[in-house]
């Protein structure tokens, strides 16, 4: 079973929702990537796709089959709820598609490779089955060819042959349609429009509310609200509302319940007092013969004994008590710390492994235009690179270097071929270190390890090159 399986029958066993959020962090940028390009790049409207996509998941759950792959339904439920959607402006998007149609893309530039975007996902849906969801897993999913073959139930290279074929599909699909582009372009152009990062903080918002939806049976009604982009503020903050009322009222009921172990050892504390006088008052009357003595005697062992106990137990409920209110106060603020730390460390990666894509895109087309021979430095494929990759503020090239500076035909593997790699190696919120490559078919991926030695994984990835005139 895989680790997305685990978290989807952990939901349907339990409601889980830190599963179900996990499921929808996983997940947020295939779709939200998707229902971007399909409505145009207006990012409202792909919020509300979102929102929209993730509320059937959170209700439609349970319909699901083990055998069904999260990825490739989620992306078809994407297309139907962004046609649903966009149903009014298909008239103009249907202009947009034959003027591409008159206009064969020839050429493997930035620009024409942005134009295939709003055809890509409806060509995508129209391949078969296992086709599809070859392509998810591999460009939307990013999974590297070892992980698409586990959750196709088979070996890595068949996984190879399949996701070739599936492009081959797709290629020729996208040809019906007056976009020429050779499966290698489109391999790049997947590896680089597939997968947009989602806005800061939509994972949680989205998560919340499709729980919300799905927990009150008001979907119908609070989906059309959503769309409605005037109100969709006051929702969100409706949601917000809701939570941290939510958390007051496990605070109160907590603080009740300090309050009652309170009451009860100061009802103690009394009692021990009470007992004390009474034992003082014994032993100042005058001592009776026989066995009164007697029974007094063991009368009054069994009352300090009982004393003693009481003073043991109201000692350990006090301990007890502060222990609880410190596990109240540290609950409280671990897992706030940590969600933080692990969603910031998640968009870093993102960020990085987009940037990474952007660069092998223009390599890819910086050998395109001479003779296969891909760049020695970064200023070669510079007049390449697309203007989203240029305008982004937190990357630069100097944090990444060239590895395989050789020619395009001398690549028989250019999935597992790294092409370029983050120098230095970084620490996640768990401990482990991690770094960002990129392969030779225009992926990305992000490796992680419990140490900062990568030389084992970098050789096994890594293959000679040298460049031209050496």
């Amino acid at each position: 079973m895989t680790e997305t399986q685990k978290l989807l029958a952990e939901y349907l066993k339990s409601g889980s929702e830190a599963a179900f959020h996990e499921l929808v962090t996983r997940y947020i940028n295939l779709v939200y990537g998707t229902a971007l390009r399909l409505v145009g790049g207006n990012a409202p409207a792909a919020e509300d796709v979102t929102q929209t996509v993730f509320v059937h998941l959170a209700r439609k759950a349970h319909g699901l089959s083990n055998e069904t792959a999260l990825g490739g339904w989620l992306h078809r439920d994407t297309c139907h709820v962004a046609a649903t959607l966009m149903r009014g402006e298909r008239r103009r998007q249907n202009r947009e598609r034959e003027a591409v149609e008159m206009n064969p893309l020839q050429d493997h530039s930035a620009s024409n490779l942005a134009q295939v975007t709003p055809v890509l996902d409806e060509a995508i849906n129209q391949l078969g089955a296992e086709d599809r969801v070859a392509i998810v897993l591999r460009f939307y999913e990013q999974r590297n060819l070892r992980a698409v073959g586990e959750a196709l139930g088979s070996s890595e290279n068949a996984a190879q042959k399949r996701v070739t074929r599936a492009l081959e599909e797709l290629r020729a699909l996208l040809q019906q349609r007056g976009v020429a582009l050779s499966a290698a372009a489109l391999g790049t152009a997947l590896a680089t429009e597939a997968a947009t990062a989602a806005p800061v903080g939509l994972a949680v918002s989205v998560a919340g509310g499709a729980l919300v939806a799905a927990g009150t049976g008001t979907t119908f009604t609070l989906l059309k609200i959503i769309t409605m982009t005037k109100l969709k503020i006051g929702i969100v903050s409706a949601i917000v509302a809701a939570c941290v009322a939510t958390t007051l009222v496990m605070q109160h009921q907590a603080q009740a319940k300090l309050r009652e172990q309170d009451e009860t050892l100061r009802q103690q504390g009394e009692q021990l007092a009470q007992l004390k006088l009474e034992n003082e008052g014994r032993a100042n009357q005058p001592s009776r013969a026989g066995s009164n003595n007697l029974d007094d005697l063991m009368r009054l062992r069994g009352e300090v004994e009982s004393l003693r106990q009481q003073t043991n137990d109201m000692a350990r409920l006090q301990a007890e008590n502060q222990r609880l209110k410190g596990r109240d106060a540290r609950k409280q603020e671990v897992p706030k710390m940590t969600l933080l730390a692990m969603e910031d460390t998640r968009e870093q990666a993102i960020a990085k492994m987009n940037y990474s894509r952007n660069w092998l895109l223009a390599f890819m087309m910086s050998a395109d235009k001479n003779q296969g021979q891909f760049p020695t430095n970064f200023e070669q494929a510079a007049a390449f690179l697309p203007d989203q990759a240029k305008v982004e503020t937190n990357l630069f090239s100097d944090q990444f270097e060239i590895v395989y500076q050789g020619g395009l035909n001398k690549l028989t593997n250019a999935p597992n071929v790294i092409m370029l790699r983050e120098k230095q190696a970084w620490q996640t919120p768990d401990g482990k270190w991690a770094k960002i490559y990129g392969f030779a078919d225009g992926h990305s991926e992000m490796h992680a390890k419990v140490d900062d030695d990568f030389d084992t994984y970098e050789k096994a990835h890594i293959v000679s090159s040298a460049p031209p005139g050496q």
